[in-house]
């Protein structure tokens, strides 16, 4: 409990710190060092928050203590029902203490990109992709974080082949990495006639967006070439060499983007998502050599592994990393899915923290 207590001490100083430094007129001045100092206060916040409610519920136990050395019955009978009532508490405050100083991702608190394409079933895969595009986005909106297209590749059934899109919000990452994998769909697709139940897959990739510091990429591994955008986007669009494809030569990775305004614009968000892309296979790598499970601990995050199935007919959505199974499905397609996220980043936190044990 000990070095416990040190390295809470040495968090509360670090925050205190952090909000000293936000004051200074160089570091406001400093949009970059702003916005990470602010990444950093919030995921210290809920450690200091929590050990300041330990230390005050300790300190009330003490006194309580002290207290029921009364003479006075009365006195002493609140006193000891106020005991009962903090020894639990505390041991609750210790207990969530532990799961927040689980170490973190350092890529939790970054800003994400998903990328969600039709898998088995043909159509029905591409609708369920669009399906599931829709389910984040009204996510994201309640959570007050943007969504910026990157890639969009229409499917004529409706859906899409391929969506892939940014999320700006501080830990997008953090909560959405869970998502990497196959999502599993059981319904009546719109195409049958005779009302069979299909089963179609669409599958997610969830990658960090990486700041260029924290990971260079060698232009003379990028292939970059300019090309006229195709779709929806107007005359003017249509007419330029506005759209920008980058293959990442070592890796055969291959990026395009024509949503943009401009050429510049999609040039630096290709860019953006070559270095994401490259970033999580060079991780997958090391990992794999390392023998090392993934980042998360509930899941390998690979597109082939079936993470969750969505059974219309039953209105269910089932989680099979954590077998968590709720008969709300209509609820979660609309984009409500606080509780399966709390879900899923406790049973995360709890596993590395069994590990650590271990």
């Amino acid at each position: 409990m000990a070095k416990m207590e040190e390295r809470l001490e040495s968090l509360v100083a670090r925050h205190e710190e952090i909000n000293e430094l936000m004051m200074r007129n160089d570091i406001v001045s400093d949009r970059k060092e702003m916005a990470k100092l602010g990444r950093e206060q919030n995921e210290l916040l809920p450690v200091v928050d929590t050990y300041n409610a330990y230390k005050q519920a300790c300190a009330e136990l003490e006194d309580a203590k002290l207290l029921s050395q009364e003479d006075d019955k009365e006195i002493r009978e609140m006193v000891l029902m106020e005991i009962e009532e903090l020894e639990p508490k505390i041991q609750e405050y210790l207990d969530k203490l532990e799961l927040l100083l689980v170490p973190k991702d350092p890529n939790d608190s970054h800003n994400c990109i998903l990328e969600i394409r039709g898998a088995a079933g043909g159509d029905e895969g591409n609708i369920f992709a669009g399906d599931l595009f829709r389910m984040y986005s009204k996510y994201c909106e309640s959570k007050g974080w943007r969504v910026e297209i990157i890639e969009m590749e229409d499917s004529e059934a409706g859906g899409y082949s391929l969506v892939s899109f940014k999320v700006n919000g501080d830990g997008a990452y953090g909560t959405l990495k869970f998502e990497s994998g196959s999502h599993r769909v059981q319904r009546v697709p719109k195409t049958e006639s005779q009302g069979r139940i299909h089963t179609s897959t669409a599958t997610v990739l969830c990658m960090p967006e990486i700041e260029e510091e924290d990971f260079d990429i060698d232009m003379n591994d990028l292939e970059i070439e300019t090309m006229r955008s195709s779709g929806a986007g107007g005359q003017h669009i249509n007419k330029t060499d506005s759209a920008v494809r980058i293959v990442h030569k070592p890796t055969g990775i291959v990026v395009k983007c024509q949503d943009g305004r401009s050429q510049h614009e999609n040039r630096a968000t290709a860019l953006m998502t070559i270095r994401a892309r490259v970033y999580e296979e060079r991780q997958r790598e090391i990992d794999e050599k390392a023998g090392a499970e993934r980042r998360t601990k509930i899941g390998t995050g690979d597109r082939a592994e079936k993470i969750r199935t969505y059974n219309y007919p039953q209105n269910r959505v089932t989680d099979h990393r954590i077998g968590y199974t709720v008969n709300q499905l209509d609820r979660i397609m609309d984009g409500r899915l606080e509780d399966l996220m709390s879900a899923l980043q406790l049973a995360d936190q709890q596993a590395k923290l069994a590990g650590e044990k271990a």
